[in-house]
């Protein structure tokens, strides 16, 4: 991890695999931060509405499920406990789409740990929900993870 290791390039233009991650990290920060205004600004009563809507239009029990269970707990407290986890979350992926995009070691550690901890999960739809979909995100994650961790390796030689 030393920066004058002359096996490995600090420069951050030498690393577009990382830039290509701190992309997907960018948009995915900004989302959350959309989702976590859109909480802050639309309130309980509205959310109540829509799980109430779906509730109708899909034929749910209105009393028991778990659609019911979330329509029954929104209130005030809940969507900014919700918008506040959102807001952390996406502050915590700007963070690192910053680190990642200027090649930082901490980022790569961040990333590769976030996307790992995804792995898991990841098999399990696959193995559940076999399609295009589940595979490409498991194909994804696993380059993902891949690409950080050779760069982790690659500061260590």
């Amino acid at each position: 991890m030393n920066p004058a290791d002359p096996h490995y390039n600090a420069d951050p233009k030498a690393h577009p695999g990382l830039h290509v991650i701190a992309m997907v990290e960018l948009v995915k920060g900004l989302l959350a931060l959309s989702a976590a205004s859109g909480l802050e600004l639309l309130g309980p009563a509205p959310l109540q509405r829509w799980i109430e809507e779906l509730i109708r239009r899909f034929h749910l029990d209105p009393e028991h499920g778990s659609m019911a269970w979330l329509a029954h707990s929104i209130s005030p407290g809940s969507v900014h406990l919700a918008a506040g986890i959102v807001f952390a979350y996406a502050a915590l992926h700007l963070f690192e789409a910053w680190g990642l995009w200027k090649a930082k070691a901490w980022a790569s550690w961040l990333g590769c740990v976030g996307a790992a901890l995804y792995l898991p999960f990841d098999i399990f739809a696959m193995v559940r929900h076999p399609g295009w979909l589940a595979s490409a995100v498991l194909i994804i994650n696993v380059i993902v993870v891949w690409v950080l961790a050779r760069d982790i390796l690659k500061r260590r030689h």
